[in-house]
């Protein structure tokens, strides 16, 4: 891209004369205006776009708008940029791969005749999968997805309808979903949905407006459709030509559902299935059910760094960039994508998972040698839709050949194996290879390919079938080989009567226009002119020599031409043939795509374990209601990845009723966000079913992971920085359950200190209290420490506060210089001390501003004689001041809890997004009033006001 943005005074030229430019003019402005659509047109050798798309490129692909071009003249004049080959190939993969804000239409013609031949959305690539994968690998497969909401009183049903077309699955779902649609978001992330469909209404309600952030914050294109065209009628009819198998089954699926089928009847004609048959009997159809795999929303994807960003450093600073070892051609890329998305939550197939990396970790000769063989196997799932879609070639027909004699060694090197896991290894993998394999399955394909193709010119890039596969061709390639002789003999004969030497003197040559034609050069040519002119028809006199022939060359050139014209014919034919045959064995491949990309996802895994500077250890997974969360000298898998990285493993012990909720305090960069993150990505890595960079790992599996991580404000939405912070830990609130885990980071700083207090120590309790998730909670208020010492003797049974354990990052202060020092260890108790200053002096702060900061904390520095007590006994009694202003007896501290929890239910329970600005303060203030008169007889409370 930057090279075309340096070279735009190299760009093709738009050469139309006046005729053209009215013709092409004239039919421009009869196209609907759709903002969406970036509309280019073919002009053979290059591509041009018109009006507001060619600013559009200029301004975004060229960044100059010295690109553009004036077509026409005056005030029918529309602004013109072309565009290389080359550059429309870039364009295109933007505009479909990256960004969700632009459909791609082309249009071939010439004068006032233009027609549509191509058209994609981020969802549907179409028919722009050959641009956009022509020199690249397809690592996502794109889903469209249409969700049909009733709204009630009660809540929000949602039905959902998928298509997959990379894969050919179509999927039908239905449930309950809050007021933050934090079901919806799950769905989007775990499916990889990049585009959705929604009934489009005229006045948007407080609903569809929250339902739309929650869209733009999965990253997902929008589409509006009528309500009307959600419709089921003929559904079940459409689907039995679509899917495989008998239509009771997919008749008994879709009655189980309402809203659903009218999600999935768009999908079908939004996506024209129906219009292709090669659709026919080509797809499958699955109930999604959301407690299949572990949910994850948008907002814990980008705080575990799940997936590759666009500013990422470098491709570890991402879980898919570091865990993606891959060897296919696209296929194991793709399942590693869907598998960090869709986190399993059953023991047992995480075990299974785990059982088979342990077999390749331990057994690394097998695990190289299946690797070389995986490198040579092609995208078998892209090569069979082609195939489907009746678009293939020869060429592809040869690559699945290519990629079919591999598996004789894979199972080879698969049989060799006699570790502990050699039964689930037959299982999974020999027993169906040996099926497929057999001479009614893929021997069998082998044996059409090998008997049909000309494999000896393929070492010349040529595919062609092989002569002796048909006795017509057999026939005409007898006829073109006698025909070649006699004019190769023709030839010798020709330079016996002219006395020219032949190849080097007189050259026999083969043009489009001329046919078969002697060459010599000027130089020799005064030498014959007598016989030339007497015996030959002279055709052309160049610069580069004189051209001629004679009837019986003539003759015989024809002749060859003619036998040539019908070998082509034939030969056409018989690839049509054997392209309709390779495809019978469709169903072979598609299970064999799915056992070889998994078998390459999970030999990636092994080799991510073994290949890392520290080695993984294999994760002990118990139920998520049983066992804890141990994590041993655990690291962040993507920070120790980086070369100036030397990580420092730190130990995390989430256990039930002791240290299930852990405060974590500590100096800004001393490293509680990757300690928190890091626990998370372990879990998820685990879950996936990778081995996990631990010295040793007890996980107890989470149905959810939520992230609250960092706050960005949303100006654009009317959302300040608290709002979204509040909304975000709203749908925590709402959404987590105590199968969960909650990562939260810094809460509670988007507003005054002591309402950020009030508020934090609120959440805190609801989770401990309420949701009983296992939490890590990140913060500055080392006061909410003391939420750890609220089940001391003094407190009635009933208001003891249990599993609650204080945890800190730790620094050192050279007492002679006052230099900060991190350590980035966690340790067992409070933090007694904030380090903002110190942090502010690593920042080069100019010293007369740091020695003021410090007198002015000196001055607010207020700790009372309360002391907390570690909860690790080995402290010997840690100290640390609570940092209160007041003191206030623990009778006090927890009535004040209480009514500021209460407080923060009556918040969490307002319908922010039903209101508008004005509405939303007052009801937020009178709630600020009334605790504001219950404080008065409350010291703890009064200090927040």
């Amino acid at each position: 891209m930057d090279q075309d943005s340096q070279d735009h005074s190299k760009l093709p030229e738009l050469k139309l004369d006046a005729k053209q430019a009215q013709g092409f003019l004239s039919f421009f402005k009869t196209l609907p205006r759709d903002p969406r659509a970036v509309r280019f047109f073919d002009r053979r050798d290059y591509y041009t776009a018109h009006g507001e798309n060619a600013t559009f490129i200029a301004k975004t692909y060229y960044h100059t708008t010295t690109a553009l071009r004036q077509l026409g003249s005056g005030s029918d004049g529309i602004s013109s940029v072309s565009v290389s080959k080359n550059m429309f190939e870039t364009i295109a993969r933007n505009l479909l791969l990256e960004r969700t804000d632009h459909t791609l239409e082309l249009y071939e013609g010439s004068g006032s005749n233009w027609r549509l031949v191509k058209s994609g959305t981020p969802g549907n690539l179409g028919s722009f999968e050959d641009v956009l994968f022509a020199n690249n690998e397809m690592q996502d497969s794109p889903v469209i997805v249409a969700l049909f909401p009733n709204f009630r009183e009660n809540g929000c049903t949602v039905g959902l309808g998928f298509v997959d077309l990379t894969r050919r699955v179509l999927g039908l779902a239905e449930f309950l979903d809050d007021s933050q649609f934090t079901n919806v978001e799950s769905a989007l992330v775990a499916l990889g949905c990049r585009e959705c469909l929604l009934p489009s209404e005229s006045a948007k309600s407080s609903e569809t407006r929250t339902l739309h952030d929650a869209l733009s914050r999965c990253g997902v294109m929008l589409t509006e459709r009528k309500r009307t065209e959600f419709k089921a009628r003929d559904l079940v009819q459409d689907l039995g030509r679509l899917v495989k198998g008998s239509i009771e089954p997919v008749r008994d699926l879709v009655s189980g559902f309402e809203l659903a089928p009218g999600a999935l009847g768009l999908l079908l004609s939004y996506a024209e299935l129906l219009a292709d048959e090669s659709n026919y009997g080509n797809f499958t159809i699955q109930r999604y059910n959301l407690d299949s795999y572990m949910r994850l929303d948008s907002a814990a994807v980008r705080a575990l760094n799940v997936l590759e960003s666009k500013t990422d450093a470098n491709k570890n600073f991402s879980l898919f960039g570091l865990m993606n070892r891959t060897c296919t051609a696209g296929m194991g890329k793709r399942l590693l994508h869907m598998w960090l998305k869709q986190p399993l939550v059953d023991v047992n197939e995480i075990n299974c998972r785990q059982d088979l990396v342990q077999a390749f970790v331990e057994d690394t000769a097998l695990r190289q040698d299946l690797r070389q063989h995986l490198k040579r196997i092609s995208d078998i799932e892209r090569l069979l839709r082609t195939l489907e879609k009746r678009r293939a070639s020869l060429q592809h027909v040869v690559k699945l050949y290519q990629s079919s004699i591999r598996l004789p060694y894979i199972k080879s090197a698969l049989g060799q194996y006699d570790g502990q896991f050699s039964s689930l290894i037959k299982e999974k993998y020999l027993d169906p290879l040996e099926s497929w394999t057999d001479d009614d399955h893929l021997n069998r394909f082998i044996g059409l390919v090998e008997a049909a193709v000309d494999l000896n010119e393929l070492e010349n890039g040529e595919y062609m079938i092989s002569s002796g596969y048909d006795a017509k061709l057999a026939s005409l390639k007898n006829d073109q080989e006698t025909l070649e002789l006699q004019i190769h003999n023709l030839h010798k004969q020709t330079a016996i009567d002219l006395d020219l030497p032949m190849d080097k003197s007189l050259k026999l040559e083969k043009g489009t226009q001329f046919g078969h034609v002697f060459r010599i050069t000027k130089k020799e040519e005064p030498k014959i002119r007598k016989k030339l002119t007497a015996k030959f028809i002279v055709l052309e006199t160049r610069k580069d020599g004189v051209k001629f022939t004679n009837t019986k060359l003539k003759k015989l050139g024809d002749q060859y031409q003619k036998i040539l014209d019908e070998y082509k014919d034939c030969q056409r034919e018989l690839v049509v043939r054997v392209v309709q045959t390779a495809a019978t064995f469709s169903e072979v491949f598609e299970n064999l795509a799915r056992l070889l990309s998994e078998l390459d996802v999970l030999l990636s895994f092994a080799d991510l374990a073994t290949s890392s500077p520290t080695a993984y250890t294999r994760p002990e997974i118990s139920p998520s209601h049983m066992g804890d969360i141990i994590l041993e000298g655990s690291r962040h898998p993507c920070v120790e990845a980086q070369d100036w990285v030397n990580f420092i493993p730190n130990d995390c012990k989430l256990v039930r009723e002791k240290s299930w909720f852990q405060i974590i305090t500590g100096p800004n960069m001393g490293g509680k966000s990757t300690f928190i993150r890091q626990v998370g990505v372990n879990i998820l890595m685990a879950q996936v079913g990778s081995f996990v960079p631990c010295d040793k790992a007890n996980i107890s599996v989470r149905d959810c992971i939520f992230a609250r991580v960092g706050a960005g404000d949303c100006q654009l939405r009317g959302v300040s920085t608290f709002m979204q912070e509040m909304l975000e830990t709203a749908s925590i609130l709402k959404g987590a359950t105590d199968k969960s885990l909650i990562i939260i980071d810094e809460l509670g700083r988007g507003t005054s200190t002591y309402d950020g207090f009030g508020l934090a120590w609120a959440i805190c309790e609801h989770i401990v209290e309420v949701i009983k998730a296992p939490t890590l909670f990140a913060t500055h208020f080392h006061e909410l420490t003391a939420l750890a010492h609220e089940n001391t003797d003094h407190q009635p049974p009933e208001k003891q506060i249990v599993g609650v354990a204080n945890y800190h990052v730790s620094a050192h202060i050279d007492s002679s210089s006052r230099k900060l020092t991190m350590l980035y260890k966690v340790e067992p108790g409070a933090c007694d001390q904030s380090f903002g200053i110190h942090v502010a002096e690593f920042a080069n702060f100019p010293e007369s501003v740091v020695t003021l900061a410090r007198e002015k904390a000196a001055e607010l520095e207020d700790f009372s004689p309360t002391e907390i007590v570690s909860n690790d006994a080995s402290d010997k009694g840690l100290k640390v001041g609570s940092k209160r202003k007041r003191e206030s007896s623990p009778d006090d501290i927890s009535r004040g809890a209480a009514r500021a929890h209460q407080f923060l239910k009556e918040f969490s329970d307002l319908p922010l997004e039903k209101m508008d600005l004005k509405e939303a303060l007052q009801q937020v203030s009178k709630l600020k009033n009334d605790l504001e008169k219950d404080a008065v007889n409350c010291h703890w409370l009064q200090q927040f006001f």
